[in-house]
């Protein structure tokens, strides 16, 4: 097997906390270096994954010949300028969810990776777990009958407004930051887009904070909070006429809780149970897969599209003032 020569691209806490230890952990890669200025936080990497190497600048990083892969934790707004200068770099490119801002924003990403003939993706690593695969499966062969109405809820309570998530600057917002999630678990799933929003949105400095939408799908319709202002809470139903599927933990899976689907059909409920999966190093090991074999990646640029697509119309039916 071919192994994989990864850097990270800024020693954000999430890329040291799960990305980093997921490519150290998944089978065909190897963490080889990072780019960051910041001596002290090289030191937390360093002390973590022993022989890392460090450059001082993300450029240094982009012209080291012995990376093949580069995942992005950067600040949203950054995610489209330094995926488009990591593939002509000549390396594939796994960049942080939202890759960008605006679906419009796509065009440019999808023609910089035509061009680099390379793998560039959003990191969205939920559709790489089982319990999302066999959600949509079971949907697929009507295990609960025709789907008609979904239910998304996601929150955290973070009110710190020196959070990079707390700045309109840099595509903060809960509807970048988790609805993401909600929307995108949706699509898969389903395998419909909306065809229309209406939303509610607390804004705060140029920013969501609370939202509450209803999304019009050609055959269902779905409803969604989000929240950075509340507890945390995590949850995705999909309600048919049968039946329906209940994902407890369906976003943060054996962080907040353990991996499970429910499936109930009258008075029977069905639990199946994945303790253990990690998705950050599913989506780890598919991309590399994805390189060594030219297998399709299951989280192509043109599925992250259409989730910016639906976040695109709920921003649109209550923008900021």
């Amino acid at each position: 097997m071919k192994i994989i020569r990864w850097g990270i691209l800024g020693a954000s806490k999430f890329a040291r906390e799960y990305m980093g230890p997921a490519i150290h952990a998944a089978r065909g890669a190897q963490l080889a270096a990072l780019a960051t200025g910041s001596p002290d936080k090289a030191a937390e990497f360093e002390a973590l994954f022993p022989g890392i190497r460090v450059h001082a600048s993300y450029d240094a990083l982009l012209d080291d010949p012995e990376i093949d892969a580069v995942y992005i934790p950067l600040p949203n707004n950054l995610h489209v300028e330094w995926t488009k200068k990591v593939l002509a770099a000549g390396k594939a490119v796994l960049c942080e969810k939202p890759i960008a801002l605006a679906e419009a924003d796509f065009d440019q990403l999808i023609a910089a990776r035509d061009a680099a003939g390379l793998l560039a993706a959003e990191a969205y690593m939920v559709v790489h777990h089982p319990q999302w695969q066999r959600a949509k499966a079971l949907v697929a062969e009507g295990a609960i009958g025709q789907l008609q109405h979904v239910h998304g809820a996601f929150s955290y309570n973070n009110p710190d407004p020196a959070n990079i998530r707390n700045q309109a600057v840099t595509g903060g917002g809960a509807l970048r930051d988790i609805g993401v999630y909600t929307l995108g678990t949706a699509r898969f799933v389903s395998g419909e887009e909306p065809v229309s929003a209406h939303a509610s949105i607390t804004w705060v400095d140029g920013y969501d904070t609370t939202s509450h939408s209803l999304l019009k799908f050609p055959s269902f319709e779905m409803s969604m909070m989000l929240s950075t202002r509340l507890a945390p809470y995590q949850e995705m139903v999909f309600h048919g006429d049968a039946g329906l599927i209940r994902l407890a933990f369906p976003f943060n899976a054996n962080v907040h809780g353990e991996a499970q689907l429910e499936l109930i059909t009258g008075h029977q409920t069905r639990v199946e149970r994945w303790p253990g999966v990690n998705h950050y190093v599913l989506q780890v090991e598919n991309f590399g897969e994805s390189l060594r074999s030219g297998a399709p990646y299951p989280c192509p640029l043109e599925f992250s599209r259409g989730t910016q697509a639906a976040m695109d119309m709920i921003f649109a039916a209550d923008p900021a003032p």
